[in-house]
């Protein structure tokens, strides 16, 4: 089963978030849990949410890029669920073997993150690569829908359907 946790705190402004999530829903193994619908309050169900986690072979993280980082109830939602002794620690298990996948929105465009000024996408995933490895979990290469904002619809359209393609071959990485 694939898990997508998505956390987009304005889900209605984002067409790119919702066409992603469009085509995921076309792939019969693909279960949703949308956390700002799911916890407008922030109180997160941490049973609910390993539960969901531990039937997952695959873990997906979408969500658009916040200042450099991920949505502020997708950070809480890793620190209430990935626990020590269930996710990291003596005998915790939960997570060891799974794959975590990265699937983020960017308003800017892909030669903005490649350097100079502003840290690149090996920077920016070092936070969750390093969540992952220490979890006993397997990385996988990242998937960024870049320029959300102002790419033409050719470009965006070409971004989301690797999108579908890397969920529907993950098992191949």
């Amino acid at each position: 089963m694939i898990l997508i946790i998505y956390a987009h705190p304005y889900p209605e402004k984002s067409n790119i978030n919702k066409l992603m999530l469009r085509l995921a829903a076309n792939n019969p193994d693909v279960v949703v849990r949308s956390l700002y619908d799911l916890y407008p309050d922030f109180n997160i169900n941490v049973e609910a949410e390993q539960v969901a986690v531990e039937q997952a072979d695959l873990l997906v993280l979408q969500h658009p890029l916040y200042w450099y980082s991920y949505p502020p109830l997708l950070k809480l939602w890793i620190d209430k669920v990935f626990i020590q002794g269930w996710a990291y620690g003596p005998g915790a298990a939960a997570l060891k073997n799974k794959h975590l996948l990265w699937a983020v929105t960017t308003g800017g465009e892909q030669d903005h993150f490649e350097g100079g000024d502003y840290p690149g996408f090996p920077v920016l995933s070092q936070p969750l690569q390093a969540t992952a490895n220490y979890c006993g979990m397997h990385w996988l290469k990242p998937v960024a829908v870049h320029g959300a904002y102002r790419a033409d619809k050719t470009a965006l359209t070409k971004q989301i359907r690797r999108y579908g393609e890397c969920l529907n071959s993950w098992k191949d990485d």
